[in-house]
């Protein structure tokens, strides 16, 4: 089922297609009504610049397969940023051997200070809108994300302002090998407590696959996100939802990490929990933007 061309009334819709695949002071946005116009960077000839963030933490036994696979794509003018918190596995050492190995296509940003999966993001962000991303996907190093959904997101941005590889919405799945507390704590994160909270419509509210349009992330003040961890996510979902944003749902499968071991410890999971009350707080006061439709000039 092909995504309806107009918006819902709360800007989210969700997809029903996809692929399955298992091989610091804070700055409130002005509350002032604003439209944000399309402001591709890449010329009108050229194909609009993508740019794949992807934080690494001891991923030294994915990284490589996975940059392969990235660049094997069907996608001009793709590249990807390598984000890594120096991991002591030498993943870093391995990203800079891909970037020797592929040239411009390849970039790495190694950090040393303020670690966490949230400020790797941000600094990813930052780091691609520098670089004049049209597009900027973020995902996971460990596969959990198969790279041949991202031509199917980029599909839709041309309509969209964020795609969400979603695992929640009809044809979304999670990996057969999830035991059932697993798939028990994940729906409950995300149906029964985040979206309750929040007021949120977007079904999978703690999704790290995503692509977005530049202009979402200019809109957000991204040096006054305070989320280090996997909360990232939900204060990210909360802010594109909360501004006006057209956010698509598109269904994943969700395969889980070939390789290594999980970060989500427990004190990360905890911690997600009680800031999902400080981001509804912090941001109480903020008002949706007026947005114009993608391709469309504002008044």
């Amino acid at each position: 089922m092909e995504p309806e061309n107009t918006a819902s009334k709360f800007r989210v819709r969700s997809s029903g297609f996809g692929v399955r695949s298992r091989g610091g002071t804070h700055r409130t946005p002005s509350t002032e009504r604003r439209t944000l116009n399309a402001e591709p960077q890449s010329s009108p000839s050229a194909a609009p610049r993508v740019i794949v963030v992807i934080p690494t933490y001891n991923e030294a036994e994915n990284i490589r397969a996975l940059v392969a696979e990235l660049l094997s794509l069907a996608v001009d003018n793709l590249s990807v940023l390598i984000v890594d918190d120096d991991s002591p596995d030498g993943t870093g050492k391995v990203a800079e051997q891909l970037r020797e190995q592929y040239g411009e296509r390849i970039q790495v940003l190694h950090r040393t200070a303020r670690r966490g999966l949230g400020r790797a993001y941000v600094a990813g962000f930052q780091q691609a809108l520098a670089a004049g991303a049209d597009y900027i996907v973020q995902m996971d190093a460990d596969f959990s994300h198969s790279p041949a959904y991202i031509p199917r997101f980029l599909s839709q941005m041309a309509a969209w302002d964020v795609v969400v590889g979603s695992r929640y919405v009809p044809g979304g799945e999670l990996d057969d090998r999830w035991s059932w507390w697993r798939r028990l704590l994940s729906w409950w994160a995300n149906a029964a407590y985040s979206r309750l909270i929040l007021g949120l419509q977007v079904k999978d509210v703690t999704a790290g696959f995503k692509c977005w349009r530049r202009e979402v992330l200019q809109a957000i003040d991204l040096s006054a996100i305070h989320s280090g961890g996997y909360v990232f996510q939900i204060e990210m979902a909360y802010l594109a939802e909360k501004l006006g944003f057209r956010v698509l749902e598109m269904p994943i499968y969700f395969e889980d990490r070939r390789i290594g071991r999980s970060k989500m410890s427990v004190p990360v999971k905890l911690e997600a929990a009680w800031r999902v009350w400080e981001i509804r707080w912090r941001y109480r006061r903020l008002s949706p933007l007026a947005v114009a439709a993608p391709g469309e000039d504002g008044p």
